[in-house]
Order: C-alpha cells, then sequence, then structure tokens
C-alpha cells in the first residue's frame, strides 16, 4: 500500500504540487488523470525517489520513504519500477541487454545473490515474450517502432517482478491500435504479477481500460477519486470533458 499525505512541491515559484494526498490500495491499478503540466509525472518522480517533497510524506509498506536518503532510499525504490515516457532505454545496448540490466546490477533481491547467466537469459525470453518481442534480442532499441519500444521498456520493468509498476503517459504518442496493444500490456502485467499500479495518463480511454480507480489531479491536489462509473458522473468541467471524449470516440474502452 502506498500514502502520500499532504505533500508539496514547488519549482522556481511555481507551486505544483499543494497538500497533495492519496491513498493506493494493495493490487490495484489507480490511474490519475490531469491536464497536462500539472504535476502528475512530479508525482510519480517522488514516489521513485526521483524528486523530494518540501513537505508532507509518503508511505510504502508503512515505511516513510520519503524520511529516507542515499543509500537506505535507493534500497527502498528496488521493489518499484517506472516506465518513463520515452521508455528511457539504452541507446548502446541492445533489447536482450536493456531488458537484462536490473538483473545484473542488482542480482535477486530476496537473497541478495547475483542471477546465474542461464537464469537471466531465461527471465529476459519470458519478459519479452510477455510483452509480444519475442525475437528481438539482438536489436537495438533505434531498430523499433515507438510501440515496440514501449513494449521493450515493460519488459525491462517487469523483468525483475517489482511490487509496484509506476506508468508516466504510457500511450502518449501512439496510433489508437498500438495504444490498445498497451493497455492490453498493463492489463495482463497486473493480473500476472499482482503487482499495485499506478498509471499517469490524460488518455480517458486508456484509464477505462487499464484502472481500478480514476483519481483526477487538479490545482495541486487529488480533487475526486473513485470507481469509473461514479467518477464519471461527478460535476466537473474537466470531467465532462472526459465523458465528452468518450462519447465521440468509437473505440472499445472498457475491459468487461
Amino acid at each position: 500500500m502506498i500514502t502520500i499525505h499532504d505533500l508539496w512541491k514547488s519549482f522556481e515559484g511555481n507551486q505544483v504540487l499543494q497538500g497533495l494526498t492519496l491513498s493506493v490500495k494493495k493490487g490495484e491499478t489507480l490511474v490519475i488523470l490531469g491536464r497536462s503540466g500539472v504535476g502528475k509525472s512530479v508525482l510519480l518522480k517522488h514516489i521513485v525517489g526521483i524528486s523530494h517533497a518540501d513537505k508532507g510524506y509518503i508511505e510504502v509498506d508503512g515505511v516513510r520513504i520519503s524520511d529516507l536518503r542515499g543509500n537506505a532510499r535507493y534500497q527502498a525504490s528496488l521493489n518499484m519500477g517506472m516506465l518513463f515516457q520515452g521508455a528511457a532505454l539504452f541507446d548502446s545496448m541492445n533489447i536482450e541487454e536493456n531488458t537484462a540490466f536490473f538483473l545484473k546490477q542488482h542480482g535477486n533481491l530476496e537473497t541478495g545473490k547475483k542471477y546465474a547467466k542461464s537464469e537471466i537469459n531465461d527471465r529476459v525470453d519470458e519478459a519479452l515474450q510477455m510483452v509480444g518481442l519475442e525475437g528481438t534480442q539482438k536489436k537495438m532499441p533505434s531498430d523499433l517502432s515507438g510501440g515496440m519500444r514501449k513494449r521493450a521498456g515493460l519488459a525491462r520493468l517487469i523483468v525483475y517482478r517489482p511490487k509496484y509498476l509506476l506508468y508516466d503517459e504510457p500511450t502518449t504518442g501512439l496510433d489508437p491500435i498500438t495504444a490498445m496493444q498497451i493497455n492490453e500490456l498493463i492489463v495482463k502485467t497486473q493480473e500476472e504479477l499482482k503487482a499495485t499500479s499506478i498509471v499517469v495518463t490524460h488518455d480517458i480511454i486508456s484509464a477505462l481500460f487499464v484502472g481500478d480507480r480514476l483519481a483526477l489531479h487538479k490545482d495541486g491536489k487529488i480533487a475526486y477519486i473513485d470507481e469509473p462509473d461514479p467518477f464519471l458522473k461527478i460535476d466537473d468541467p474537466i470531467i465532462e470533458f472526459l465523458r465528452k471524449t468518450i462519447s465521440e470516440d468509437p473505440r472499445t474502452f472498457r475491459r468487461k
């Protein structure tokens, strides 16, 4: 479980987070919606420890990780994986090397022992197969399309089976068909790993497909949070716009 309490953050006088409070339930996929530039990605960076709040705290499984620094904070973040907007693959490594990077660097998080080369290869093959990229091990990131790079980034994320999965705008810049493939992979990953996931997006179609609950990030806070159907009935100009978007979009957007 992730608990965020009264989080504040400003950049050069611009107050981005303004007392944001949020609880993420174990095993759920929570989608955070909001306009571009309101601080959704900033929130993810605070959770994984890239940024530090001016005020407030973040707890993960009862540990106040926002108070940790240095190696202690780094160790606390190892059970989290984040898929960045651009997938953040290493350009100089092929897909196999990218996917295996965490396993080689950190080994088994539970035992502290290094993985055997054969086990790394098996885990990499399994992760790539899971995201539909079998046979791409020796390809370079530049050889892949945007959607394939997203999937490669997801393979690198899931190969070490973290407890928490964070997605930063996973469908941005993708065509509708590829975007839906990524949505389906997010759901599949959630079901197979039984992880707790946070998805940041401004794509309501994606949000409805993957989310157990939806939250609206507005004015530096979480303004509303609920399951999809009651969320869409909330009287708010942004949610009204989202309802209109749904009515005009021909894509199938619900899992069930």
